[in-house]
């Protein structure tokens, strides 16, 4: 990607020029384009509400979800458009029947909110939430699917795992260990919140049950714009957590879970705009140009921050997102300190008692974004005690 054309990509971009954004994993950021489309849509409902609630808007919310549908390689009939995928498995994991003993067998990797939830209706239902541990660092594939089995049982429903993790953002064998669970005879959930236009996603080739994604991260959607996903042989065990004039209609999944009454969905009608907007800015080459700053400073920033690999250098295991171990006994204070000082935006999370530092790249960051969070991280190392 050409340094003019990266230029002009920035310059599509919402966010503050104050400040060095190196967290677009967490909610991602909206170009311009996709925001006035988001702004024209909730201009639309406030001008015409009664007919855009009761007639145009079902029309609009249905394009965009064979719009979706088209680009993930699934049936528009059975997916749905959700604020997160954390109101997603909510859905699942509150409808899915356990009975007392069930199992559903997860890993150490897990997104913290998504814990909480399996954790608490398993709870509820005197069922267990089981999670494998997964050794850091990866050293291959067969390690992963193989740890994650480990604790399988008579008593397993369903597995449930990260397509890209979060804290520790790898990339999991998704495909093969969807494969192996369905050989089990196993019901198989998928949270790719980090995938849809992260790395490719196509449902067809997944033996994937369950499957939610966010379209605010990488799709560049406004935020709260999100899908969940449920096959045929399963959409229908699963009821919404709202009740409202979506039930019972014709038996229609989208409306049975989309139909909430007044609620701003704008943001769900914006997905067509944003795949254009991928189109029109050749988003693969993009893609690939952020990928490679990953593994070109992957193995700098572990150094950096005194912390090991925790996965090979590989596309296997790292898309445009990546972190890296850290020893400090105030990981808070750390990005207090990137932020308030450096104008540095960078996530520091705890997970199984470690410490990581991620950063993201996306079409607004380059290699000087990074240099910048290199060398604030090498003056925090000299002036502070806050990096072992």
């Amino acid at each position: 990607m050409k340094k003019q054309q990266i230029n002009s990509l920035k310059e599509q971009f919402i966010l503050s020029k104050h400040i060095t954004h190196l967290n677009h994993g967490s909610f991602g950021a909206c170009p311009k384009p996709i925001f006035d489309n988001y702004q024209f849509w909730q201009l639309k409902l406030e001008q015409e509400p009664v007919n855009f609630y009761v007639n145009e808007g079902m029309q609009h919310l249905e394009k965009s979800r064979e719009a979706l549908a088209t680009y993930i390689n699934c049936e528009a009939q059975n997916i749905v458009f959700t604020t997160n995928p954390s109101y997603a498995i909510n859905i699942i994991a509150k409808g899915f029947d356990l009975k007392e003993g069930d199992e559903i067998l997860s890993s150490n990797l897990e997104y913290g909110a998504l814990i909480k939830t399996w954790d608490y209706y398993c709870k509820k239902a005197k069922a267990k939430f089981v999670m494998s541990e997964i050794t850091l660092p990866i050293s291959s594939k067969e390690q992963i699917i193989d740890e994650f089995f480990k604790n399988v049982s008579s008593k397993t429903r369903a597995i449930f795992i990260s397509q890209i993790t979060s804290s520790t953002a790898l990339i999991l064998p998704v495909k093969e260990i969807c494969e192996r669970a369905k050989e089990l005879d196993l019901i198989t959930i998928v949270d790719g919140a980090h995938v849809p236009g992260h790395i490719d996603l196509d449902l067809s080739k997944l033996k994937v049950d369950i499957y939610t994604g966010a379209c605010h991260k990488w799709m560049l959607a406004p935020k709260g714009c999100s899908f969940l996903y449920i096959n045929e042989e399963f959409k229908n065990r699963f009821d919404p957590l709202i009740i409202s004039w979506g039930y019972n209609v014709n038996s229609n999944f989208s409306d049975h879970h989309e139909l909430q009454g007044t609620r701003d969905y704008s943001a769900f009608l914006t997905i067509p705009t944003a795949f254009q907007f991928l189109k029109d800015n050749d988003w693969e080459s993009v893609s690939r140009t952020c990928k490679e700053l990953v593994l070109n400073n992957y193995e700098k920033t572990a150094s950096i921050l005194n912390g090991k690999r925790i996965c090979p250098v590989s596309a296997d295991y790292l898309g445009q997102i990546c972190s890296s171990s850290v020893k400090t006994v105030a990981p808070e204070r750390l990005k207090a300190i990137l932020y308030n000082e450096f104008k540095i935006e960078v996530p520091i999370m705890e997970l199984n008692d470690s410490v990581y530092l991620r950063f993201s790249t996306q079409a607004y960051i380059d290699q000087n974004d990074i240099d910048l969070l290199h060398q604030a991280l090498e003056t925090i190392k000299k002036q502070t005690n806050l990096i072992e």
